[in-house]
């Protein structure tokens, strides 16, 4: 496949110009014309870089990629480094922020409902479908301890939880990465828990004074499963070569 198709294609499945980003969405370091294998990822580090090279990639696709909006736009240090050998090895670098999070079958937080068998019901926000994050069901009521354990066994990552443990949860809304501050649409509309990746102190307060739980289950975490799901319907659409490398962290 050519590069400039396989751009093409992802820009229009993704609906990349409904979008304003903190970062470009779609070919952010131009290598190879022709693609074979693809390396996908949650994050363009130097070890996915690396293990791009050691696979003979031809392009990497992930969800948090580089040129992020307020950061030193010098190409120096680590931002050299990556990019010094994604061009040294002809390896292209394409990356999908918010409209990964938002896609309605491979986005992260959709797929993320399917991991954890979370029913969809609308989006978060009830007046924009656009707001990255959904709201749901879970599969059967849970204790709130219950639910902090089969999100740990789902994600094989503990969360954060707070909130009493013996108290019933039945409805959830969720937005994956660093979305703490969306736990308001879940306050607002009386859902008995929020979930997102990360926690801040402002969250643990909002958490206790409003009696909605609030579950941390890891920014790296709650997002393996968007990248992955792109990658492997390329593969069936295209019969690319493509794998998913998982570089964990504890975030």
């Amino acid at each position: 496949m050519k590069l400039n198709e396989l751009v093409s294609y992802l820009n229009s499945e993704l609906q990349v110009n409904q979008f304003r980003d903190y970062c470009p969405n779609g070919l952010q370091v131009e290598g190879s014309p022709d693609i074979k294998r693809i390396i996908t990822g949650v994050t363009a580090c130097q070890d996915l870089i690396d293990a791009a090279v050691a696979q003979s990639a031809d392009a990497i696709l992930v969800h948090h990629g580089y040129f992020w909006k307020g950061e030193p736009e010098a190409i120096i240090g680590i931002k050299k480094q990556r990019i010094q050998t994604l061009l040294k090895h002809d390896i292209s670098l394409l990356a999908y922020h918010l409209p990964l999070d938002c896609h309605a079958t491979l986005g992260n937080n959709v797929q993320l409902a399917d991991v954890l068998d979370f029913e969809v019901t609308g989006p978060i926000d009830p007046n924009d479908s656009g707001t990255p994050g959904l709201v749901g069901r879970l599969a059967q009521p849970m204790t709130a301890g219950e639910l902090f354990e089969h999100i740990g066994l789902r994600l094989n990552r503990m969360p954060q939880h707070i909130g009493e443990q013996d108290d019933i949860i039945e409805t959830i809304a969720w937005c994956t990465g660093g979305a703490q501050s969306y736990m308001q649409y879940a306050i607002n509309q009386g859902i008995d828990a929020y979930l997102t990746g990360e926690i801040n102190e402002p969250s643990v307060h909002n958490a206790r004074e409003s009696g909605t739980h609030f579950y941390a289950a890891g920014h790296h975490a709650t997002e393996r499963y968007g990248a992955k799901a792109l990658g492997e319907h390329l593969a069936q659409q295209f019969g690319l070569d493509v794998l998913f490398v998982d570089i964990d962290n504890p975030v």
